[in-house]
């Protein structure tokens, strides 16, 4: 992506080699997401990221939002033992039996949520103060608010959200801004 002039747009520099990559850093990485749906289907793929690299989740993101429902919290919590056989028999997606049990009871956790008057996406950005966090310097792989935040969505049954899963959900959703300081997206940049 070339700025006026010819010269280079700066961005992130993991977002550098790879289009997919690149696209995503341009368009929705950091991007601050509200939407409660869309906030959970992307705990529930960087959950499927554990072990893995963001790359392998990404290109396999439309086979996923197949696979589950377009990840209709109301439809996945349906799930039942047929739903997991034909997941675990999906390639286009990662099949860890675990973490699809995992997003099973997401989604129950999530409307669970729901019912008691809770929203998913105003019980997050809460846990932010209701705006980005904007870091300078190196970026953590995770801080003592993603520390915090792990601990009370395990707390509510949720799994595969560990401090490093939550904080990458965190920066993907916008919640918190580690683009480099110099990269175009970076907020106020």
């Amino acid at each position: 992506m070339a700025a006026k002039g010819g010269s280079e747009i700066k961005r992130c520099a993991w977002a550098q080699n790879d289009p997919l990559m690149r696209e995503y850093h341009d368009k929705e990485w950091g991007v601050p997401e509200h939407d409660s749906r869309a906030l959970w289907e992307l705990l529930m793929l960087e959950g499927f990221q554990a072990g893995l690299s963001w790359i392998t989740v990404l290109r396999k993101r439309e086979a996923f939002r197949r696979a589950f429902a377009e990840f209709d919290p109301v439809m996945v919590a349906r799930f039942g033992e047929k739903d997991v056989a034909r997941l675990m028999g999906d390639a286009g997606i990662i099949r860890a039996k675990a973490k699809i049990d995992a997003t099973i009871r997401g989604a129950q956790i999530f409307l669970e949520m729901r019912e008691s008057g809770t929203e998913f996406g105003e019980w997050a950005w809460a846990l932010v103060g209701g705006k980005p966090i904007r870091n300078k310097g190196a970026m953590p792989a995770q801080t003592p608010l993603s520390e915090k935040v792990s601990k009370e969505l395990k707390l509510k049954g949720f799994k595969f959200v560990g401090p490093v899963i939550v904080y990458s959900w965190m920066q993907a959703s916008g919640m918190v801004d580690d683009h480099a300081e110099d990269c175009f997206r970076r907020m106020g940049a």
